[in-house]
């Protein structure tokens, strides 16, 4: 269900891809009968009744056990029966199409998860095309779908539908490469994709996100639970709000919502939410930050507040992660610490959660976003000094002592290394152009995102030196600094100029011009003389006393409990 992708081979040219084993599909249905035995055949028909009966339980255990299980078991390196093979055991009832169209979807998910070789390009076809079903079938309908599904299995569904689109992209992008003079089944898959280019067209992918937050007025939603007292979660539809909280526009939007079926189904309020996320990550990927934040306007992004509407730990990582990422490459880092922060101390508090067997693939998945996090949090915090939780401050520099010594340098190889390692799979938004594709074609997302970040690197190394300066004393004379670092005063001038700019973020939760500044260190000039403010927070004692106290009525609590 999960994928763990290599970031250093993210743009490489994969030319195992032609030598990949091509599934005989014919074969494979043919052979589906010895495949097909009794625990199958079992899990398939309860499966499918659980689906039918709205057994929320049953359906969360198959979906997150029994799958994964009988994957492990019967199907790790091959593909589950196919559709055709299952039909004629599901009935003829109401439920058969759609419970067909999400088999095939976690069919589909298999092959691109366990499958070796990966996907084929009729399997990228034909996964879209059963999308396409499925979206057609919760959108298109007149009122909401009799179906209910765990929220993790929704989650998965837009998760995996971005996952395939960038896949497909990257996937594209190497074939197209290879240009006319490769094999002939090259040729004729790049002949394949020239026709179908409607297939995986971002456009389409887009599309789906926006209908699907339109359908289930999430918005609005979530703009009245921004300001109303909740007694229980937006995924319950018997949530009780206080009215009397209300403006008159947020009553009016409150009046809208519980004359709207869409707005009160759990399928949809959590589709919904979740293409939020999918449109945070989709932008985020086309280096399109600004409308990456703006997706998520009206989501509140603390944490605890995240958990009680997603209850997806994977969609709250996903989300700070490509929140913090958007909010570094906008350079609102004080904005990017905290939301990396709250990431971190969340993942160390639910990693037990992530130790079955059966998520083995999602713990690994969380385990290499927690890096990443960690890298990110690490160049933010370089350039933007600031105080941070001490248990993850602790953690960063024991485990990262080399590479922050490295940074703090100067180091532009290190800041490219961990930039490339910790950055998502850029996409171009545009499809390559079949006749003629450059070399660098693939590279080319990666390589505008770099150079942006590596404008700002150099912007920061200038300044570096003159924060180191400036802590050292409460008044300098400009011409005194000037002489430190080799510059004239009025070079001198520009350079504190844009060291005010760098140090000032825009306000929290807001797309505005409103600056203020947080940074340890700051200054004015009068006269040709640089007065230096320390404003960094003194250490909070009566915290680190509150802790030990805690610590301590633990131990002697669990002395007390001990046999004597």
């Amino acid at each position: 269900m999960y994928h763990q992708d290599s970031i250093e081979n993210d743009y490489e040219d994969a030319d195992s891809i032609d030598n990949r084993v091509v599934i005989d599909l014919e074969f494979e249905r043919q052979q589906q009968s010895y495949k097909m035995n009794d625990a199958v055949k079992s899990f398939i028909t309860h499966f499918y009744r659980s689906i039918q009966n709205g057994k929320i339980f049953e359906i969360t255990h198959d979906y997150e056990y029994g799958w994964n299980m009988l994957s492990e078991q019967y199907f790790k390196t091959t593909t589950w029966p196919s559709v055709e093979s299952i039909e004629s055991m599901i009935p003829n009832e109401s439920m058969k199409s759609i419970f067909l169209i999400l088999y095939k979807e976690m069919y589909f998910r298999h092959i691109y998860a366990s499958l070796q070789g990966g996907p084929t390009l009729e399997h990228r076809f034909e996964s879209y095309r059963n999308y396409v079903q499925l979206f057609n079938a919760i959108l298109s309908a007149e009122r909401p779908l009799d179906l209910e599904l765990p929220i993790q299995w929704l989650w998965d569904i837009i998760d995996e539908f971005i996952y395939q689109f960038q896949s497909f992209c990257q996937y594209r992008a190497k074939q197209v490469k290879k240009g006319p003079n490769a094999p002939s089944n090259i040729v004729e898959e790049i002949q394949m994709l020239k026709q179908n280019s409607d297939v995986w067209n971002v456009h389409s992918v887009l599309n789906v996100l926006h209908s699907l937050v339109s359908k289930s007025n999430i918005n609005k939603q979530l703009e009245v639970l921004k300001h109303a007292t909740l007694s229980l979660t937006i995924g319950n539809s018997n949530a009780n709000i206080d009215q009397t909280q209300f403006t008159k526009h947020q009553q009016e939007l409150l009046m809208d919502l519980e004359n709207d079926l869409f707005a009160q189904s759990s399928l949809y309020k959590m589709l919904g939410y979740f293409s939020l996320v999918g449109l945070l990550r989709l932008n985020s990927l086309f280096g399109d930050y600004y409308l990456a934040v703006n997706a998520m306007h009206y989501v509140e992004l603390d944490i605890h507040k995240q958990s009680l509407i997603a209850r997806v730990p994977s969609c709250i990582i996903t989300t700070c992660y490509y929140v913090g990422f958007a909010y570094l490459m906008m350079r609102r880092y004080e904005d990017a610490i905290k939301v990396f922060v709250d990431a971190l101390i969340y993942i160390q508090r639910t990693r037990t959660m992530f130790q079955a067997p059966a998520r083995s693939l999602l713990n690994d998945m969380i385990a290499k976003q927690n890096e990443q996090i960690f890298y990110l949090l690490a160049i933010a915090l370089n350039f933007y000094p600031m105080r941070i939780d001490d248990s993850i401050n602790s953690y960063l520099k024991e485990k990262y002592s080399e590479r922050l010594v490295k940074l703090q340098r100067g180091d532009r190889d290190e800041l490219t290394n961990m930039f490339h390692y910790a950055c998502p799979k850029f996409l171009s938004p545009v499809p390559p152009n079949f006749e003629g594709v450059t070399d660098q074609y693939l590279m080319e997302p990666y390589n505008q995102q770099l150079k942006v970040f590596m404008d700002e690197v150099n912007q920061q190394l200038s300044i570096s030196d003159i924060r180191s300066f400036l802590k050292l004393y409460t008044t300098l004379p400009i011409a005194k600094l000037a002489s430190f670092i080799n510059k004239t005063p009025d070079e001198l001038k520009a350079i504190l100029l844009c060291f005010k700019h760098k140090m000032s973020n825009i306000e929290s939760d807001q797309i505005s011009e409103e600056f203020r500044s947080s940074s340890e260190v700051d200054f004015y000039i009068i006269n040709d003389m640089v007065h230096i403010a320390d404003t960094k927070v003194a250490t909070r004692f009566s915290d680190f006393f509150i802790r030990q106290i805690q610590k301590t009525n633990d131990i002697n609590n669990s002395l007390k409990m001990v046999p004597i």
